[in-house]
Parts: C-alpha cells; sequence; structure tokens
C-alpha cells in the first residue's frame, strides 16, 4: 500500500513539472515575441520650426510739431482711433525770455517793414521820372517783399507760442496732436506736465505714443539654417501661440532674409509671415510664438513608424513574419518623412504587419 502512495505521488510531481515547463516556457517565449504593427493610412507633414514674436506690420510713433507740455491726454493705451481723432494736447510753454524775444522780432520785423513800404512809395516816384533804373527798382521790390515776409513769421511763431495754433500756407499747425492712422494706440510715454520737443528737421523729437493698425499683423522669427534651403516664400504656416493654447492661427511665409545671423552659437535666417485678419482671437503686440511652415504635406497615404525600417546601402528593409519562427527582410520604398512616420510607396498594402525593432540592451 505504501509503495502505491509513493508511485502516485512521484506520477503527480512529474506531471506538475512538466506542465510548468511546458506552460512557463510558453509564456517566456509569448513576452519575447516582438511586437507587431500594421500598415496604416493617415497624412505626413514635413515642416521647419521658427521661434519668434507677434509684431504689428507697421507700429508708427506719434510725435509733436510744436514745443511745450502735455495739455491733455485724448485718448489712452489700448484705445482705437480713427485718422484725424485728437490722441493729445500739447499746450505752449515758452519761457520768459522766449516769448519776450518773439514779441520783439514782431515789432522789429513790423518797424523794417513799414519803413520799406514807406520808401517804395518814393521810389516808385523816382522810378516812373526814370530817376532810377528798372534794375534798383526791381531790388527795392525784393528788400520789400523779403520785410513783409520776415514780418509774417516772426507774427506766425509769436502766435505758436501764444496759442499753439498757425496756419501756414495750406498746411495748420496746432497743439492738438491728431491720429495719423486708423488703429490701436500701444503704447505711451508721457504723462500731463511732462515736456515736449517738436519734431524737426534737425531733431527727433519727443515720443508720445506708439500706435499701429492691429489687423495687419507679423511673425518675426528665425529658422535653423538646415531649413531654409527647403522653404520659400508663400508657403502655408500654422503658429502656435503660448497664450492662446489649443489656438491654432495659420499664415503665409512672406520674407526669408539671404543672410544670417548667429544666435546662441546657432546659425539662423529670418523670417517673416504675414497673418491674416483672424476674427475669432485676440493676438496682442509681444506675443511669443512658435511656427510651423508647411514644407511638403501628404494625406491618406500609407505609413509606418519610421523606428521599424531598417536601412541598408540606400535601401530600406522590414521584417515580415511569414510563419513560426520564420521572418523575411522585405524592400520597401519609401517617401515622405515627419521623422515619426514614414510614407510608404510601394512593397507593403494596408493592413500588413510589420515587426518591431528588438529593444537593444545597455550592457
Amino acid at each position: 500500500m505504501k509503495k502505491k502512495i509513493l508511485l502516485s505521488s512521484a506520477a503527480v510531481v512529474v506531471i506538475g513539472g512538466a506542465a510548468l515547463f511546458f506552460f512557463g516556457g510558453n509564456k517566456s517565449a509569448g513576452n519575447n515575441a516582438l511586437p507587431k504593427i500594421k500598415v496604416t493610412r493617415g497624412t505626413i507633414v514635413d515642416k521647419a520650426l521658427a521661434v519668434g514674436t507677434i509684431e504689428p506690420e507697421n507700429e508708427i510713433s506719434i510725435k509733436s510739431k510744436v514745443s511745450g507740455v502735455v495739455g491733455h491726454i485724448y485718448a489712452d493705451v489700448g484705445a482705437y482711433v480713427k485718422i484725424g481723432d485728437p490722441i493729445l494736447e500739447v499746450r505752449p510753454d515758452p519761457a520768459p525770455l522766449e516769448l519776450a524775444n518773439a514779441k520783439r522780432q514782431v515789432q522789429i520785423s513790423q518797424v523794417d517793414a513799414d519803413n520799406l513800404k514807406k520808401d517804395m512809395v518814393r521810389q516808385e516816384s523816382l522810378h516812373q521820372s526814370k530817376m532810377i533804373s528798372d534794375k534798383d527798382y526791381e531790388n527795392y521790390q525784393m528788400q520789400a517783399q523779403d520785410a513783409e515776409l520776415k514780418l509774417k513769421i516772426a507774427m506766425e511763431t509769436l502766435a505758436l507760442m501764444e496759442s499753439g495754433k498757425v496756419k501756414i500756407g495750406d498746411t495748420e499747425i496746432e497743439s492738438i496732436v491728431k491720429a495719423p492712422i486708423s488703429g490701436s494706440i500701444l503704447n505711451r510715454s508721457v504723462e500731463v506736465g511732462d515736456p515736449v520737443t517738436p519734431l524737426t528737421s534737425y531733431q527727433e523729437g519727443t515720443v508720445l505714443m506708439k500706435m499701429a493698425n492691429m489687423e495687419r499683423l507679423i511673425f518675426k522669427g528665425t529658422v535653423d539654417e538646415i531649413d531654409v534651403g527647403k522653404m520659400k516664400e508663400g508657403m502655408e504656416t500654422e503658429l502656435k501661440v503660448g497664450a492662446l493654447p489649443g489656438d491654432t492661427v495659420r499664415g503665409f511665409l512672406r520674407k526669408i532674409w539671404l543672410k544670417a545671423e548667429k544666435k546662441d552659437n546657432a546659425t539662423v535666417f529670418p523670417i517673416e509671415i504675414l497673418i491674416p485678419n483672424k476674427k475669432n482671437a485676440v493676438l496682442r503686440a509681444g506675443y511669443s510664438a512658435n511656427a510651423d511652415i508647411i514644407i511638403q504635406k501628404k494625406v491618406n497615404v500609407l505609413m509606418i513608424p519610421e523606428r521599424v525600417v531598417t536601412m541598408r546601402n540606400d535601401s530600406s528593409f522590414v521584417s515580415i513574419t511569414l510563419g513560426p519562427n520564420k521572418e523575411e527582410q522585405r524592400l520597401i520604398k519609401t517617401g515622405l518623412s515627419d521623422a515619426i512616420n514614414i510614407e510608404v510607396v510601394s512593397g507593403l498594402k494596408e493592413g500588413d504587419e510589420v515587426q518591431e525593432k528588438p529593444v537593444k540592451k545597455i550592457d
């Protein structure tokens, strides 16, 4: 009886060991089997990355034609104004000595003009009597006209100092600074009471405000020199603005610089992207953004992950499972790549399965 029990126990151990070996071996083999990747259809986009900011196409500095101090501000930062709308007043604030000199110059010019006017009566009489030549008479006329012009300039200068408004010919100069374009005010450099230097031919003048038409925006950025050779003006772009997550702004590549720049020890080329007026997003000057420049795009093409492709002698191969413990290295022709997926031009069809590459172990 004891002998039968021992034999039965031994049989159980042998059967259990065989089962463990069989199932355990299959499990290990299953774990070591490489996963398969199906050939699918999708979109592949080759693109270049540009980094930069969004800026107005034209940004204008507002300056005054008269000197003085800021008297009143009609439009502040962020306001939209139409061309010709008042935005700021410059109140004349001449120094006492300047005002006194201007008044004295008017008096002197008036005396000179009156004296020459009286003398012209006598000169005209002499000219009619042939006592003076035509040339002398013309010289007297020019002197009288010159005196009248000097008087007019002196009076205009005094009026500008006192009231801040004067009309010279068809040009009206006044202390109210008006918007030269229709657009938004981006920033303001002065406060009420600040002194203002006028814009003249020999000085730049005080920048009062800056404004721009925010319906005409551009992206200014740089791209790596590696990508420039593949780019051309007119290409579509997709901008991702950091301040507007989830919103893609589309544009067109407008300009590529001919000369490179050095930036952070890298060679880059400046570019400009024109952004059409976008109604459903508020874009602000100075937003940082990344731009994807679409170099080439293919839709509904056969593709596989580029990582499963093996390159040998300028040829592309993938591993195909034909049966248990049987593989084939199949030659395929590849096309466009986005560095993640690659187009399959020939050699595979939709639904085919290719093997993943084994993971290399690091010793």
